[in-house]
């Protein structure tokens, strides 16, 4: 055969594989998930964690926390039209945000030392798609029964019992949906006064809007979507290689133990035959559908239920437990390489840096939240016009003052201006003594003229600081701003 015919031959058989490619789907269908029930200790841990989660988040609207009169008494309550967030005794004000942030850095570190210790127990655990999704598998399980039963309903033909179990599942999913997403708006108003006004149609359109929201996400996400949410649209899987490294403990199935796998009758010899009997209990509990023997994969969220289905099984077949365990990458090695395996090590550098800068950060917080002041001043320089000329040749700016008085209580001050003792102030709206007067928890605002003499206004802007006391306790707060003049 020619070179020629040669290179024909191979175009062609390229072009014939181009086209079976292009035969393929591009998209896979879903294989839908049916996990099933396990008992075990990682199992009762995910459960009491789930109890106590949804404890506190349905329960935490309703605690009350008396703030003195005419101040809202939810313990917890972010009010965006009063523009304040309480929580408990701590009241932060929209320029107090900063607070907010430092409780999102906590959190961040905090999830990144967790995921270093041990891999992503907040996906298995913690996390809100993983809790309701959690809460949907049980209620789908009451209704419909156990894997096979709910597997040999989906496959039977339709009937009346078939329809009256999945309205009763859907049914109890709108339920807990709904009240999810009543539970968030109560986050954002009073608890008591939202549920009154739900039910009675007093509500506001935004109320409905927003709980209808939520009720419909909540469905959708932990009754239809399910793994889907933690596969293809949560980005912390891809994110959290970075935090991981050959210490962290992970979901790991033990291959130097378990290999070759196959299946085993009782009573005969273990020898040349691994301690996996490739029962696939691990894949029939997996909330992601994975098989945890093919080693790390994106899908896993680390819950271990693997783990109580392969113990339960090996208590079966009268092997040790532990074929799947928590492990380190480090061990995994030295174990398939025949030596021992070496004690954990949650103190190493990744680990340290975390938590040093957990505790900075947290110290930071605690700082300034307990040197804040309850008292602030802002003042907004007034632009048209920059400066006015009197007739006694004096010069004359106009300010606009906000003080924030942060006490649950009302409160006087007066008004100076540092690097200028005798300039005349004259406050528009206050009384003839020069008295700016706060109430409880308000931002009150001022309209300030300042007049200087020619001779102080030296340049064609001036440094001027206001000085706010309190006539009560003395408290100060000061604003440093600019006095402008002509150009000399």
């Amino acid at each position: 055969m020619t070179e020629t015919a040669l290179q024909d031959s191979g175009t062609q058989e390229k072009v014939a594989s181009r086209r079976e490619q292009r035969a393929e789907p591009l998209y896979v269908g879903r294989i839908r998930v049916y996990p099933r029930k396990v008992r075990g200790t990682l199992r009762r841990f995910k459960s009491a964690m789930l109890v106590l989660l949804l404890a506190i988040y349905y329960a935490a609207p309703w605690l009350r926390w008396d703030r003195g009169p005419g101040a809202p008494d939810q313990a917890l309550l972010i009010d965006l039209p009063g523009r304040r967030a309480y929580f408990f005794w701590v009241e932060i004000w929209p320029q107090e945000v900063y607070y907010l942030t430092g409780i999102l850095v906590l959190a961040a570190l905090g999830l990144f030392l967790a995921t270093s210790l041990f891999g992503r127990v907040w996906c298995g655990f913690t996390c809100p798609q993983t809790v309701w999704t959690d809460l949907f598998m049980w209620v789908e399980r009451t209704i419909e029964g156990d894997r096979n039963a709910r597997m040999r309903l989906d496959k039977s033909p339709l009937s009346l019992g078939k329809v009256a179990k999945k309205i009763a599942k859907h049914g109890a999913w709108l339920v807990i949906a709904l009240l999810t997403g009543g539970a968030w708006a109560m986050y954002f108003t009073d608890a008591p006064t939202l549920v009154r006004q739900f039910f009675t149609g007093g509500a506001t359109v935004t109320v409905y809007f927003f709980v209808g929201l939520f009720t419909f996400t909540t469905y959708l996400l932990a009754g239809w979507a399910r793994e889907q949410v933690c596969t293809y649209m949560c980005p912390w899987p891809r994110i959290q290689g970075a935090m991981l490294d050959e210490d962290s403990l992970n979901v790991t199935y033990r291959a130097w133990r378990g290999e070759p796998r196959g299946k085993h009758k009782a009573g005969t010899s273990w020898e040349g035959h691994g301690d996996c009997v490739d029962c696939f209990s691990c894949v029939a509990v997996c909330p992601t559908g994975i098989d945890i023997r093919d080693g790390a994969q994106l899908e896993c969220i680390g819950c271990g239920l693997c783990i109580d289905a392969c113990n339960e099984v090996m208590e079966k077949v009268g092997r040790p437990r532990g074929l799947i365990d928590f492990d380190s990458a480090r061990n995994i090695a030295l174990q398939s390489a025949g030596k021992p395996p070496v004690a954990w090590r949650p103190f190493r550098l990744r680990t340290i840096v975390y938590v040093t800068l957990l505790f900075l950060v947290a110290a930071g917080v605690f700082a300034a939240l307990g040197t804040r002041s309850t008292l602030d001043i802002n003042v907004l320089p007034e632009r048209t016009p920059l400066f006015v000329l009197l007739k006694d040749g004096s010069i004359q700016n106009a300010y606009t003052i906000k003080i924030l008085n942060k006490q649950r209580q009302a409160r006087e001050f007066t008004l100076a201006v540092k690097e200028h003792p005798g300039a005349r102030i004259e406050i528009v709206g206050a009384d003839p003594a020069g008295v700016l007067a706060a109430k409880p928890d308000h931002v009150a605002t001022y309209r300030v003229l300042v007049s200087l003499p020619r001779a102080e206004v030296g340049e064609d802007s001036e440094a001027m600081t206001f000085v706010l006391t309190d006539k009560s306790s003395s408290d100060t707060a000061r604003h440093q701003t600019v006095f402008r003049g002509p150009d000399r």
